[in-house]
């Protein structure tokens, strides 16, 4: 079932996203990584969407992820750019001290790179990254607020959205100016991954 999901990984990389699965599984039974419902729909609704977000992005640079809470896309990202030998730094933002910990442990287990800054977004100095993604976080005028501070003057954000994205972004426009690409989502017909770059306030 996993392998047909991505066809295109290598077996080494599946069994790393395998042993990622389950170690989300495992700590889910003792912290709110993911919602105990979804575990059993873990490929489809948090590694297949994450996974998406890797083929849009860069093969190289900087790549901050904000409110990293479960690994969701960082760890999944980290296995996928390992497994092609891409040139990402991954530097995972969680103010959770427990998710904090998971996700270091994560790194530890899988033999990953990456860097887990326990902090509060809005309290960091700005990171210049070349990518950044956040998944279910805030509302999309939040996320670009975030965006504007954080990224590198030609850096890319790269937002998953639910169905009601483009009411999102709509609102986002009254306060800020962006290029924004939507692409539809793999793993929901009415959602969509925004790739939004050239953020200026309005």
């Amino acid at each position: 079932m996993t392998a047909e999901l991505l066809p295109n990984v290598s077996r080494e990389t599946m069994e790393k996203l395998e042993a990622f699965a389950a170690l989300v599984e495992k700590w889910t039974s003792k912290i709110n990584l993911i919602s105990k419902q979804s575990v059993s729909e873990i490929w489809d609704r948090h590694i297949l969407d994450s996974a998406q977000l890797f083929d849009l992005a860069p093969k190289s640079g900087k790549w901050v992820d904000l409110g990293s809470g479960g690994g969701f896309p960082a760890i999944v990202v980290s296995i996928l750019s390992q497994g092609i030998k891409a040139n990402h730094e991954m530097v995972l933002v969680e103010s959770d001290q427990r998710k904090a910990v998971f996700l270091r442990t994560a790194l530890r287990e899988l033999e990953l790179q990456g860097t887990v800054i326990t902090s509060r977004i809005e309290e960091l100095a700005p990171l210049s990254a070349d990518i950044i993604s956040a998944r279910a976080l805030a509302d999309l005028t939040k996320l670009i607020g975030l965006a504007e501070r954080h990224l590198s003057k030609d850096g890319i954000a790269l937002f998953p959205k639910g169905a009601q994205w483009k009411k999102e972004a709509r609102e986002a426009r009254e306060i800020w100016s962006y290029n924004c690409d939507a692409i539809s989502s793999v793993s929901n017909s009415e959602a969509a991954v925004l790739k939004i770059k050239d953020i200026a306030r309005v």
